[in-house]
């Protein structure tokens, strides 16, 4: 089983690019983040055509995360925190695994920047509640991965130049603490523990030639649970989709279960 997570940044912008990711790639869950549109205006049609079945919390022209997915997945749930702001940046489900099956949680944390803003206090609020409802998650379910854009920056290994993101709230030490809070939970950052020491990203800005000079950052992440770890067979970064024309400034991350 393949599952994918991808921020499109705009679903209806990208939909060509997606749909040929789609074909080549085959991910049996796509998971979707920075949408950028409501339901009534996401492609559901397209996705049926290409064999995806569509489940979507959409937020107009900002946010919002979706499902695409070839199998039955159960219990669609979109109120699975309280945001803050009210924004629509968390959609979960259950996706049948053998005889047991897999919460799989959708996520799209905010960015957070300007530091000296409340954009910044709003992604530590974010956080924070995010980290307590997977506390009570953990209580009735062992087998979670948790998905999608952190917009956090884990470590230094993980941005081109972290000296560059010091004040960053991308990269702002408190706000790895949030990270490493919930790995601690009883999760692993699934690229970092197959990949100890190599250095790939998943993020390259518009601006200043990020993509050509290799200027990026690690910040979308898959956080499995670690009686999962022996169920996944492999992680990858796939940087074909970020070359195409009119990209977003995202590329896909993989996982492959056994």
């Amino acid at each position: 089983m393949k599952i994918v997570s991808w921020n499109v940044n705009s679903v209806r912008a990208r939909i060509l690019n997606i749909i040929d990711y789609l074909k080549k790639s085959n991910p049996d869950i796509l998971m979707m983040q920075e949408i950028k549109t409501e339901e009534k205006g996401f492609p559901f049609d397209e996705f049926k055509k290409a064999g995806y079945d569509s489940f979507v919390f959409g937020q107009k022209s900002y946010n919002g995360v979706a499902f695409i997915s070839k199998i039955n997945i159960k219990k669609i749930n979109k109120n699975f925190m309280k945001d803050p702001k009210g924004q629509s940046r968390v959609i979960s489900c259950d996706v049948p695994y053998k005889s047991a099956s897999i919460k799989l949680v959708n996520i799209y944390v905010p960015n957070g920047n300007p530091i000296d803003t409340d954009k910044y206090d709003y992604k530590k609020k974010w956080l924070i509640n995010f980290i307590n409802e997977i506390k009570i998650l953990l209580k009735t379910n062992k087998n979670i991965i948790i998905g999608g854009d952190f917009n956090i920056i884990p470590d230094e290994i993980d941005v081109y130049d972290h000296s560059k993101y010091i004040d960053d709230a991308l990269f702002k030490l408190e706000i790895r603490k949030k990270f490493r809070e919930l790995v601690n939970l009883g999760f692993v950052d699934m690229f970092r523990f197959i990949n100890k020491t190599k250095q790939e990203f998943t993020f390259w800005d518009y601006m200043y030639g990020s993509w050509q000079k290799n200027y990026g950052l690690r910040i979308d992440h898959f956080v499995v649970s670690t009686n999962l770890i022996k169920k996944i067979h492999d992680i990858n970064i796939n940087k074909k989709p970020r070359s195409k024309i009119k990209p977003s400034d995202h590329t896909p991350i993989e996982l492959d279960i056994n």
